[in-house]
């Protein structure tokens, strides 16, 4: 176990897709306890914002990066750890084996997975990058435009632009165009 006072990342674990619950219901018993801020800093999910492309609309999403696990910073002892091992759905702390206590996260990792966090929001106030469904490759067919009509193939994408670079035969010949990610469908 950790010395008294020392803030230190775990990591717990819970069924996937039950995080979120799991997050507001741990914060909601600390708070009750009046754990939190004492023995409790914060509960953190690893999440990154994505923004998709559907029916020509941009759709920002939660997307888990590490599902069925949620970071915990504070004291572990035999108290947090029955609060936490009593709430729905949480497995437990990641332990090395069954018998043993948590291993703190080292702060270098901690540091890479919660900088890549932040990172994506800040991404995504800027106007955010945005998961485009297609790649290169792909046969589409182009649905708006001056192009609407031609059938024709990916050879590069632009997500920062929204742009597709699609070779389509016009009079019999493979010529490059570019659309909008919003201009294709699936073939």
């Amino acid at each position: 176990m950790s010395e008294q006072g020392e803030l230190q990342w775990y990591v717990i674990r819970c069924f996937g897709n039950h995080e979120r619950r799991v997050k507001e219901d741990l914060l909601e018993m600390f708070r009750e306890e009046g754990l939190l801020g004492n023995k409790v800093e914060q509960i953190v999910i690893a999440s990154e914002t994505v923004i998709e492309m559907r029916n020509g609309k941009k759709h920002t999403t939660e997307k888990n990066m590490m599902p069925g696990y949620i970071f915990f910073q504070g004291i572990f002892d035999t108290q947090i750890n029955d609060m936490v091992r009593n709430i729905n759905s949480v497995i437990g702390f990641l332990r090395p084996n069954n018998n043993a206590d948590p291993r703190p996260l080292p702060e270098s990792e901690v540091n890479r997975i919660l900088g890549r966090v932040a990172h994506d929001r800040e991404v995504v106030a800027s106007g955010g990058l945005v998961e485009i469904p297609f790649k290169k490759g792909d046969a589409v067919k182009i649905v708006d435009g001056p192009f609407k009509g031609y059938d024709g193939t990916i050879e590069e994408v632009y997500p920062e632009r929204l742009k597709l670079i699609v070779h389509v035969s016009i009079f019999g010949r493979r010529t490059p165009v570019e659309v909008d990610v919003n201009q294709v469908e699936p073939e």
